[in-house]
């Protein structure tokens, strides 16, 4: 769950969010604060590291198929 803090003091612990485009900026959906505001939260573990495990998204393989494909003109 990610705690949402508001100007107003107001706290909000929110366990699912919904990003959407309000008013030109992107809010979590589910961050409004009963005074009218967007609350914001801070990240307290950073982001997830992202590790692509898939065999088709190797570099290696990705280049390849690429000079498999390749034909030579003389």
């Amino acid at each position: 769950m990610t705690l949402y803090k508001c100007t107003c003091g107001e706290t909000k612990e929110i366990g699912k969010q919904t990003i959407g485009l309000r008013d030109g900026n992107w809010v979590t959906i589910q961050a409004l604060c009963d005074c009218g505001l967007w609350m914001d939260s801070e990240p307290e573990e950073g982001f997830p590291q992202l590790k692509r495990t898939e065999a088709s998204l190797s570099k290696n393989k990705r280049h390849d198929k690429l000079w498999d494909g390749a034909k030579e003109n003389y």
